[in-house]
C-alpha cells in the first residue's frame, strides 16, 4: 500500500492506457465488453483522482506526491511528475468529463474499439501534460493529444472531418514549434542542463527582459493556440462543428484549458516579461470577450456558437491571468473549472439533440417543451450557467476576475459587461427559438433525454450549482499556489 500511494500519480496516468491496452484484446463484435471496460477504466481513473484530492494538502503551496526519475542525464530528461494547487483542480475536471464524454458515446456505431481506445489514451496524454514537472515531459504529452484527436475527428466527425482534423493539428502544431524552441532557450541557460521545471525557472529569472519576453511571446503563441485567444483561434469553430458530440466535450471542456494551463505555468517562470507585457495580455483579453461573443451572437449553428462562445468565455481567463493579483488569478483558476463543466454539459445536450434532429440550426427548433421537456430543462440551466447568472460556478469566477481586473486596470474592465450583455442576449435568443412557437411537423417526433444522458448532464449541472453556492473549497485549493505566483509580481 505505501508503493501505491508514494506512485499514486504513475497508476492515475496508467488506468486508462492499461483499459485501453485491453480492449485491444477483446473481439470487435463484443462492442458491450468493450464500452465497459472502457467505463470501469474511465471510472476507476476518476475514483483515483479523489483519492489525489483526499490527499493533496491546500495548505501548502509546493508541489505535492512527486515522483522523479532521471531518464537520461545529458539530455537532462526526466518523468517528473506532482500536483500543486493549479493541476489539481484541472485533475478532476480532466477524469470527470473524459467518463461523462464515454458514457454519452452511445451514438459511436463504427469502429468502436478504437474509439474507445483512442479516449482512453487522450485521457492519459491530458493528465499527463497537468501532471508533469518536467518541460520535455509535458511537451511530450502535449504533443500526444494531437494523435487521438485528430483520428477521432478525422474518422467519426461530419462531412467536413479531414478538412477540421488537419485545420487542428497544423494550428495546434504551429504552435507547439513556438513553446519547443523557447524552452530549448531556456534549456540551454540551465548550469545543470535540466528540463525539470524548478532549474529552468530559477535560469529564466536570470535572463534580461527584453530576452525574458521574446521566449514569453514565443510560449503565448504556442499556449494562445490551444487556449485559443484572438487571433490564434481559427481552427476552433471548425474543429468543434465537424468534431463527434463527446469529443467536443473534451475539446472545449479540457483541452482549452491546457492552454491557459500552460500561460500560468509560464508568467510563473518569466515574471519580469510578464509584467512587461501586461498590457498585451489585457488587450487580447478585453478584445476576445467581446469579439468571442459578437461571433457567437451572430451564428445559427447551435456548435459553432458555442464554440466562439468558448473564446469569449477563455478572454476572461486570460483577463485574470493579466491582472497579476491575487482576487483576478483566482477568477482565471475558477473560470477554467467552471467554463469546463458549463461547454461539457452544453456541448453533451446538443450533441444528444443533434442526434436526434440531425440539425443545429437554430432556426429549425421551436416548441420543444411540448416535445423534450427533459432537453428544455436541462438546455435552460445550462445556458443560464454560460451567461454566469448567480447561483452558478461562473458568477463567482467572472466576479473575482472583474474583481481583480478592476483593481490593475480600473473602469476599462468594464468592457467585461458588454461581453456579459452580448453573452445574455444570444442566450434568451437561443432559449426562445429552441422552445417556443409552433410545434414543427419535422420536430413530433423527437425522442427525449434518456436516463444515461440524464444522469450525465445532472452530474455536471449539479457541479456548477454546487460550486456555485458553496465556491470556498474548491477555491481553496488553489489559494496558496496563486498567493505564491503573485508574489513573484
Amino acid at each position: 500500500m505505501s508503493f501505491f500511494h508514494s506512485h499514486i500519480l504513475s497508476f492515475l496516468l496508467l488506468l486508462p492506457v492499461l483499459s485501453a491496452a485491453f480492449i485491444v484484446l477483446l473481439p470487435g463484435a463484443r462492442t458491450g465488453w468493450v464500452r465497459a471496460v472502457a467505463l470501469s477504466g474511465s471510472m476507476l481513473t476518476l475514483l483515483l483522482s479523489i483519492q489525489v484530492l483526499m490527499r493533496y494538502d491546500s495548505s501548502h503551496a509546493g508541489i505535492q506526491m512527486a515522483e522523479y526519475i532521471s531518464w537520461n542525464q545529458r539530455l537532462g530528461t526526466a518523468y517528473a511528475v506532482g500536483v500543486d494547487g493549479f493541476s489539481i483542480t484541472m485533475l478532476i475536471l480532466t477524469a470527470l468529463l473524459c467518463l461523462i464524454a464515454l458514457l454519452v458515446s452511445t451514438s459511436i456505431r463504427q469502429h468502436i474499439k478504437g474509439y474507445y481506445i483512442l479516449i482512453l489514451l487522450l485521457e492519459t496524454a491530458i493528465l499527463g501534460v497537468f501532471l508533469a514537472q518536467d518541460w520535455a515531459l509535458f511537451y511530450v504529452f502535449w504533443e500526444m493529444t494531437l494523435i487521438p484527436l485528430f483520428f477521432l475527428i478525422d474518422r467519426w466527425g461530419g462531412e467536413n472531418r479531414q478538412t477540421a482534423a488537419l485545420n487542428f493539428v497544423l494550428y495546434t502544431m504551429g504552435g507547439s514549434v513556438f513553446i519547443l524552441v523557447s524552452l530549448l532557450v531556456l534549456f540551454d541557460a540551465v548550469p545543470e542542463r535540466s528540463f525539470s521545471m524548478a532549474p529552468m525557472m530559477a535560469a529564466a529569472q536570470g535572463f534580461p527582459v527584453q530576452q525574458q519576453t521574446l521566449i514569453l511571446l514565443g510560449l503565448l503563441v504556442g499556449f494562445g493556440v490551444k487556449m485559443p485567444i484572438f487571433p490564434l483561434h481559427g481552427w476552433l469553430p471548425l474543429a468543434h462543428v465537424e468534431a463527434p458530440g463527446p469529443v467536443s466535450i473534451l475539446l472545449s471542456g479540457i483541452l482549452l484549458k491546457m492552454g491557459a494551463y500552460g500561460i500560468i505555468r509560464a508568467t510563473g517562470m518569466l515574471p519580469d516579461a510578464t509584467q512587461a507585457l501586461q498590457v498585451l495580455l489585457v488587450v487580447l483579453a478585453l478584445f476576445s470577450i467581446v469579439y468571442g461573443g459578437l461571433l457567437a451572437w451572430r451564428q445559427r449553428d447551435l456548435k459553432r456558437m458555442i464554440a466562439y462562445s468558448s473564446v469569449s468565455h477563455m478572454g476572461v481567463v486570460l483577463l485574470g491571468i493579466s491582472t497579476l493579483n491575487f482576487t483576478g488569478m483566482t477568477g482565471a483558476v475558477a473560470q477554467m473549472t467552471a467554463h469546463g463543466l458549463v461547454a461539457g454539459v452544453t456541448f453533451m445536450l446538443i450533441g444528444m439533440l443533434y442526434e436526434r434532429t440531425h440539425t443545429r440550426d437554430i432556426s429549425q427548433y421551436s416548441s420543444l417543451t411540448r416535445i423534450t421537456p427533459r432537453f428544455a430543462f436541462f438546455l435552460v440551466l445550462a445556458f443560464i450557467a454560460a451567461v454566469s447568472m448567480p447561483g452558478t460556478f461562473g458568477f463567482i469566477a467572472e466576479l473575482h476576475a472583474l474583481i481583480g481586473g478592476y483593481q490593475a486596470w480600473g473602469w476599462w474592465v468594464f468592457l467585461v459587461s458588454l461581453g456579459v450583455v452580448i453573452s445574455a442576449i444570444y442566450a434568451i435568443r437561443t432559449v426562445g427559438r429552441l422552445f417556443t412557437g409552433p410545434v414543427r411537423s419535422s420536430m413530433r417526433e423527437v425522442e427525449d433525454m434518456q436516463p444515461t444522458g440524464i444522469l450525465a448532464a445532472s452530474v455536471l449541472m449539479g457541479a456548477i450549482i454546487i460550486l456555485g453556492v458553496m465556491p470556498a473549497g474548491w477555491i481553496q485549493l488553489s489559494e496558496q499556489s496563486i498567493k505564491q505566483l503573485v508574489r513573484l509580481f
